[in-house]
């Protein structure tokens, strides 16, 4: 049996359309899915490797004679669990589960991947600046 072009055609289209409609509604915004997609996140940007990057990073922004302590506070002393959970929870208090799905669907991906070995030496690049702009806004405060 064969089914007319028409019919054909417009099972397609309903079938598209019955597609498109299925994911512009995403995920149920529920606190199970919230938690899903911050697990999903956390384990595309691990804590632990994201807080060495930016240590390395912004280590080579300190004198030379301070960047070993630096490092051993921030990797030896550094409670990474107890900040994992934090980000999570925090994630999840404030993000969608669509929101955290975009966001896991994103860093989870290659070019997310790539963007992300970037960040510790984009951080390094800017911190210098934030906390020059901080002490300045922290004089002018109190100058007033």
């Amino acid at each position: 049996m064969t089914i007319p072009t028409r019919l054909s055609s417009t099972i397609a289209a309903s079938f598209a359309a019955l597609c498109i409609v299925s994911t512009a509604f995403g995920i149920e915004d529920t606190p199970e899915n919230r938690i899903r997609e911050a697990e999903r996140y956390l384990k595309a940007i691990p804590p632990e490797e994201m807080f060495l990057d930016m240590t390395e990073e912004m280590a080579k922004n300190m004198p030379e004679s301070e960047r070993e302590l630096f490092k051993a506070v921030m990797t030896k002393h550094l409670d990474v669990p107890a900040l994992t959970k934090t980000m999570k929870n925090s994630m999840v208090k404030h993000f969608t589960a669509e929101e955290l799905k975009a966001l896991a669907d994103f860093y989870g991906s290659e070019v997310g991947k790539s963007a992300m070995k970037k960040f510790g030496v984009y951080l390094a690049d800017v911190m210098p600046t934030i906390q020059e702009e901080v002490m300045k806004a922290q004089d002018k405060a109190i100058r007033e």
